[in-house]
């Protein structure tokens, strides 16, 4: 551990940003714990760190961020195995999507659990060994849904938002601890949750939402089809987890600083009316 420059923990390892981030963290130095629900899923991870040389700077540990004592059970064995916690890359996450009055309750709470108590609570159990540390960097992986929200995505617009306010408290509370807490809002990118939030959409031809979500969908997939690639998005968390005083939000993405100053700057009328041109 002498040389190991930190303890990073990872939460949705298995795919995505959060296997890509896992293997940039480990090219940085970093050992890194890199976390899921189910380890049978972590083959992908696993192969492409082996490529990459760094198979033996990760390991992998269940993690269910819904679950209270696997949270506990992962944090307890990381801090015996390796007595402390330097990064906590708050990644898992998942997208449900459809029109508000066609979203059953339970997807919602679901949506909830997951992208917001899951993170709190993550969270939770790894600020006190931050806090007696005076140091460590957490990073909530929000996204441009956070801070611009568009029509079908009502539930996982509502958990970004909630992480948004969250992470603002907790970089205050935290400042005079040492510990630095950022927020990464990707725009687009090729990630398995486009083809998830596809499979996953709630809606029927019978709705009144049907051809407006349709219209939604169809932005969706061709959006996606050119997203760039997301090792940018797990490059730029590898380096900020090192900077002594990062900002707050770091917003990424094609287009995306150009669609939060539009909607930051255009009289809100106008910005829905392009937005609704766009949709159409």
């Amino acid at each position: 551990m002498s040389t190991v420059r930190g303890v990073a923990l990872v939460t949705g390892a298995s795919s995505g940003f959060g296997l890509l981030t896992s293997i940039a963290l480990a090219g940085r130095g970093y050992r890194v714990i890199a976390t899921m629900r189910d380890l049978s899923r972590s083959e992908s991870l696993l192969l492409q760190a082996e490529r990459a040389g760094l198979r033996s700077a990760i390991d992998t540990m269940v993690l269910d961020v819904t679950i209270q004592t696997s949270i506990e059970t992962a944090v307890s064995d990381i801090m015996k195995k390796y007595g402390r916690i330097d990064v906590l890359v708050n990644n898992a996450g998942f997208a449900v999507g459809g029109y508000v009055e066609d979203v059953p309750m339970e997807a919602w709470r679901s949506q909830l659990e997951t992208n917001v108590f899951g993170v709190i609570a993550t969270t939770k159990a790894v600020l006190p060994y931050m806090r007696a540390s005076q140091s460590g960097c957490i990073v909530n992986v929000s996204s441009v849904s956070g801070l611009s929200a568009f029509p079908g995505y009502a539930p996982y617009s509502t958990s970004k938002f909630a992480i948004e306010g969250f992470s603002e408290s907790l970089r205050l509370e935290m400042m005079p601890f040492g510990v630095r807490v950022v927020l990464v809002e990707p725009g687009a990118y090729r990630t398995e949750i486009w083809r998830k939030g596809f499979e996953a959409i709630h809606t029927t031809e019978a709705s009144p939402y049907w051809q407006r979500l349709g219209s939604v969908l169809a932005y969706s997939r061709k959006v996606s089809m050119t997203a760039p690639d997301p090792q940018d998005v797990a490059d730029t968390i590898a380096r900020l987890v090192d900077k002594r005083g990062p900002k707050l939000r770091y917003p990424l993405g094609r287009g995306v600083k150009m669609g939060l100053w539009a909607r930051s700057l255009l009289p809100w009328k106008w910005y829905e009316g392009l937005l609704n041109r766009l949709l159409k």
